[in-house]
């Protein structure tokens, strides 16, 4: 396996504060770590209804239990914070499918309030977590930002609105903000047993565990599935970029498609399995194609994929087994 190689932006955070919303998530948590081992001070601001304190354990954050909609406490965690990494939403298709009310306003009211936050109290910049699927189910491939958004799910049409409203912000106030639209995150400490656990963790627990895996679909479906330093990367140098950026958004993946049955293939071969999936409906909201086109990551913010999918898959299989034991 392939370390990460070490990242060039980390003395830009030395001594400043952050905020990270949703902290003590699976990309969040990942973030918060990589900050405070570059020096700045994070606080983490996560109501825990997905994240995980332990997710945080053996590094200097302090973690405040509360929800992006308490006023108080998203007063209270902003003030004085150089750097604002949104994060907190509520993160799956399917249960905003079934719950477009609290969806929306997570991820689009929770929105609004951490910028108006980030705004009261000074700011520098706020990096925002957005998803592709504002792309919709038959996006042109590979996606790019120019491309019009069709938002199939209160999941996406709640991402796309964060986005319009980061850039309302810097164009009404001069709050500068940046959104990365996500493909398929995926790496250690991704819970595979919640309900709408990502397919890698998914497929990591059941292959690990003996378990045949399901695919939700034929699995001819692909993705472009991007290890986590990536995104960690991406946040960093969005943050830290010089330019003027006035809701400025940048896709971030690895500019590669992998189907469902060729990734099951790749991580049966790692694992030394078998592998026999049984094969379940299509999930409402899901897309069928996702693939990203990086080339404005690159020229707006310095963006290139520091792991590959390879490397990333071994290292998060290495911690799933290391996890079942």
């Amino acid at each position: 396996m392939t370390p990460t190689p070490p990242d060039s932006t980390h003395e830009h955070f030395r001594g400043t504060r952050c905020l990270v919303t949703g902290g003590a998530g699976f990309i969040g948590s990942h973030l918060a770590r990589t900050l405070a081992s570059a020096g700045a001070e994070v606080r983490v601001l996560d109501d825990l209804s997905s994240g995980d304190p332990s997710n945080l354990d053996g590094i200097d954050a302090s973690l405040t239990r509360a929800s992006i909609l308490d006023a108080a406490a998203l007063k209270d965690a902003t003030q004085s914070c150089d750097f604002v990494f949104h994060h907190a939403a509520m993160v799956s298709v399917p249960e905003s499918v079934g719950d477009p009310e609290g969806c929306l306003r997570i991820n689009i009211v929770g929105t609004q309030r951490v910028l108006e936050a980030a705004k009261d109290a000074g700011v520098r910049r706020v990096t925002i977590a957005s998803s592709a699927a504002v792309y919709g189910d038959e996006p042109s491939l590979p996606s790019k930002e120019t491309d019009p958004t069709d938002c199939r799910s209160p999941y996406a049409a709640g991402k796309a609105s964060g986005e319009t409203l980061a850039s309302a912000f810097s164009h009404c106030y001069g709050l500068s903000t940046v959104s990365l639209r996500y493909f398929n995150i995926f790496g250690p400490r991704q819970d595979p047993t919640s309900p709408y656990a990502a397919v890698i963790s998914a497929f990591a627990d059941r292959l690990i565990r003996g378990v045949q895996p399901t695919i939700n679909g034929d699995g001819s479906q692909t993705r472009d599935f991007t290890p986590v330093d990536n995104v960690v990367h991406a946040n960093l140098l969005a943050a830290s970029h010089k330019g003027d950026h006035k809701g400025t958004v940048c896709n971030i993946g690895t500019g590669r498609s992998i189907s469902l049955l060729d990734l099951l293939d790749a991580m049966g071969s790692a694992l030394g399995v078998d592998v026999d999936p049984a094969f379940g409906p299509p999930r409402p909201g899901d897309v069928m194609h996702s693939r990203a086109d990086i080339t404005k990551a690159a020229s707006a913010i310095g963006y290139t994929p520091i792991k590959s999918f390879e490397d990333g898959i071994a290292e998060t299989l290495a911690w799933a087994k290391q996890a079942a034991i």
